[in-house]
Parts: structure tokens; sequence; C-alpha cells
């Protein structure tokens, strides 16, 4: 993971600092309030209640990348999330996530795994491991509770 890496939070309150998640298996997840798989927030939410206590940190990135599907400001984002799914994930400020202008975390996957492993659309799924290394990418067809996502966090945090 890119030690420099640091998102504002979406409240702007803190910055989340990927350097302070060393040593936690951690799942960012680009994300969109007006997509298909934005019904995805509540099984993040479930994702995250059921395995926070044994190290994994879920991260919402929201962004407008795809489709113009995230047009609201951070407070219009951070309420529909909170109302809507009852997010209590950390979540970031709007990001770019693909492109030459994407945050520096987004272009240090592409750098580590390849253009496959960019964001294609809204919920794309990135592990990264307790080393600070990437664990794993699924795209955004694949649930958060899926079987597959599940054990690969279950061998991260192992």
């Amino acid at each position: 993971m890119p030690a420099t890496a640091t998102f504002r939070s979406i409240d702007s309150k803190n910055d989340i600092s990927l350097e302070d998640l060393k040593g936690k298996v951690v799942l960012v997840v680009n994300t969109a309030s007006a997509c298909g798989y934005t019904p995805q927030y509540a099984a993040l939410e479930k994702l995250w209640q059921r395995y926070r206590n044994r190290g994994l940190v879920v991260l919402g990135v929201p962004s407008n990348d795809f489709g113009a599907q995230e047009p609201g400001n951070e407070q219009e984002i951070q309420a529909f999330c909170t109302s809507r799914f009852a997010v209590s994930f950390p979540m970031t400020a709007k990001q770019t996530v693909v492109g030459g202008k994407a945050h520096a975390f987004y272009r240090w996957v592409t750098k580590e795994a390849g253009e496959a492993a960019a964001p294609r659309w809204n919920f794309h799924k990135i592990l990264i491991g307790k080393d600070g290394a990437l664990a794993g990418v699924f795209p955004s067809k694949v649930d958060p509770l899926s079987k597959e996502l599940t054990d690969a966090i279950d061998a991260a945090l192992a």
C-alpha cells in the first residue's frame, strides 16, 4: 500500500492515512449513490459489522467517474448512506478513481496489478492484506457477502 496515500474523510474532520491502517485488512470500495449496485451498501455494512473486531476496515470511496452516478457533495452522500443504509464504516471525500487524475491509492493498484485491477464501474472492491500488499480485486458484480469475498477476507485475516 502506498505509505503516502491519504484520503480526506467524508466529513472533513480528519484524514484517513493508509499508513495508519497497516496491520489491518482493508477493503476499499468505490461507491455511488445512484447505481444499480448501490444496494451493496447494506451488505458492506454487514461485512463491516461482522469483521471489524477481527481487524477488517471497510473504506467507502465515493466517486462520480462512472455514469455520473455520484453527483452529490460529501454532505449529501453521507446523509444518503446513513439514512438509507445505516452506513457506519469509514468513508472518504469524493475521489477520482480512474485515469491520470486518480487518487494515489488507485494509481498504486494499477501499477501493482495492471489495468485489469482498476475499477471498471462503481462498487469495485480492492482487498489489502495486513502487510499492505494487494490481496485481491473483485469486480462490481461480486456481492460483499459472497463466499468468494468472505473467503479472501478470512484468509487475509488469518
